[in-house]
């Protein structure tokens, strides 16, 4: 069985809290207005019974033999000129002088007179000779006595056909209020059947939920921004791997930092404190949708593996000049040239050596002892020098090697690019290991260097010094740059320094 869509309930929904409110209205409307009616048809009884009651023809009509003779077509003038169904002029005692019914005159009339005897006009609901009236009864009094009495009055059935007239036009009010109800409901929901696709609210819930436990359960940070540049939309991983505050949803992307982020670009590398995150950004009809993903052990272990590589690139390079002079120590020897060729031989080996043995002896970290000779070995190939001071020396500090590798790598890197000698002193003092990087090159005078995006080569993917940057605040150290002279310090553990 198919279930009703959320539009077709909150149709009949709509058309019967509209039925159920006009009809309510139309009902209160017309007992208000037969209240008024009522109210109307008293107020009118007794102005006609106080008027005809002080009339001077009523006094001289009582003192003549027979009153009905003037009092009734008196009277019956009266009725038709004020529009009440009776008037009725009777003797204190309750017998009638008039009434619109001749043949009644001179019965009793039907109601209470009590009142009226003793002074006062009153109103009440009484049902006489002409059925259930509104009427009003007061005294004719004459030198300080009651002479006679009168009734006027209205009768009920006058009172309710009028309220039927009215029944007619409020039913047709309700009819078209009803109908511009309904049209209005229809319009409302045909639009909400659109939006919501037809369907119900189980369908609607049951997406809802998946939607969010999808949304907050993937590992892959995502975010919507608007055409006008506002967060509608953040994923749980999302705030955590770009550090976005609870409230970040419906703030501008400039107060969260993010308007970097918009550009739609292929995937591209954004750094948020000390992760290094994977970014790509798409344009949708709802704005643009943006993925994050962290990229900061992927990083450091390519940038580890780039070391690695150029000092693996390094000995190929070594080995090849290795051979070419090892051709040339084998020619010397055939052409009888011995002493030539074990001098030569002998300044290679010693030269090698030499620079093996100052590496490892004054570091002693293997990973950063091997990343030093490859970048000795790029250095010498690009035909620069890279040196080791002679105080260096650094047991292994305890501290993460493949931070170092990001740290001392990126630092070598753009010194070699910026100059033709480079100098690298590795110690441990008091305040911690001491990293420093010097070159003869102009030096560093952009305070933006540590950003992402930053460099010397102009094209905007400068990425280096922005990962040392983010390697030092990850072990709590501090970096100050001197013109050309790098200065990194990170605390350790007491017992290694």
């Amino acid at each position: 069985m198919r279930r009703w869509s959320l539009a077709g309930q909150m149709l009949v929904l709509h058309l019967l809290v509209v039925a159920v409110t006009v009809t309510g209205g139309a009902v209160l409307a017309l007992v208000q207005a037969h209240e008024l009616l009522t109210e109307e048809a008293g107020g009118t009884a007794r102005a006609v019974a106080v008027s005809v009651a002080a009339s001077p023809d009523v006094l001289a009509a009582l003192g003549q033999r027979d009153p009905s003779t003037r009092l009734q077509p008196y009277a019956e003038r009266v009725r038709a000129a004020t529009g009440v169904d009776f008037v009725t002029i009777m003797k204190p005692d309750g017998t009638r002088y008039t009434h619109p019914n001749p043949s009644q005159i001179g019965g009793h009339f039907l109601g209470h007179t009590d009142r009226a005897l003793a002074g006062e006009t009153f109103t009440e609901t009484y049902t006489g000779t002409l059925g259930p009236s509104k009427r009003a009864v007061t005294p004719v009094v004459a030198d300080g006595q009651v002479r006679a009495l009168v009734a006027a009055g209205i009768t009920i059935d006058r009172i309710s056909a009028r309220l039927r007239d009215q029944f007619a036009w409020g039913g047709l009010i309700v009819a078209l209020a009803l109908s511009l109800g309904a049209a209005g409901t229809w319009l409302v929901t045909a639009r909400l059947r659109r939006q919501t696709h037809g369907l119900g609210p189980v369908e609607l819930g049951r997406i809802h939920e998946h939607h969010d436990a999808v949304l907050h359960a993937v590992r892959e940070g995502l975010l919507l921004v608007g055409r006008d540049g506002t967060l509608t939309l953040c994923n749980d991983a999302a705030r955590l791997l770009l550090c976005l505050p609870a409230d970040a949803e419906g703030r501008h992307v400039a107060e969260l930092g993010l308007e970097g982020m918009l550009s739609d670009q292929e995937e591209r590398v954004h750094l948020a404190g000390d992760r290094v995150l994977a970014v790509n950004s798409a344009s949708s009809r709802l704005g643009t949708v943006i993925t994050v993903r962290d990229h900061t052990e992927l990083q450091t272990l390519t940038g580890q593996l780039d070391a690695e590589r150029g000092f693996a690139e390094s000995l190929r390079s070594a080995a090849h000049e290795a051979a070419n002079r090892l051709h040339t120590v084998i020619t010397l020897v055939e052409l009888g040239r011995t002493e030539q060729a074990v001098a030569l031989g002998t300044a290679e080996l010693r030269a090698a050596q030499e620079l093996t043995d100052r590496v490892v002896g004054a570091v002693r970290e293997p990973v950063l002892a091997a990343l030093l000779l490859g970048k000795s070995a790029e250095a010498a190939e690009r035909g620069g020098e890279l040196v080791i001071s002679p105080d260096s020396e650094l047991d292994d500090p305890g501290l993460d090697p493949r931070e170092l590798v990001t740290i001392v790598g990126n630092l070598i890197d753009n010194a070699i690019d910026a100059a033709t000698h480079v100098e690298v002193h590795l110690n441990a003092d008091e305040s911690g290991v001491v990293i420093r990087v010097a070159d003869d090159g102009p030096g560093l005078t952009e305070p933006a260097a540590f950003e992402k995006g930053w460099t010397t080569k102009g094209d905007g993917h400068g990425l280096g010094l922005a990962l040392v940057g983010q390697s030092v605040r990850r072990l709590g150290g501090t970096i100050e740059v001197t013109g050309s002279v790098f200065t990194v310090r990170l605390p350790v553990p007491e017992r290694v320094r």
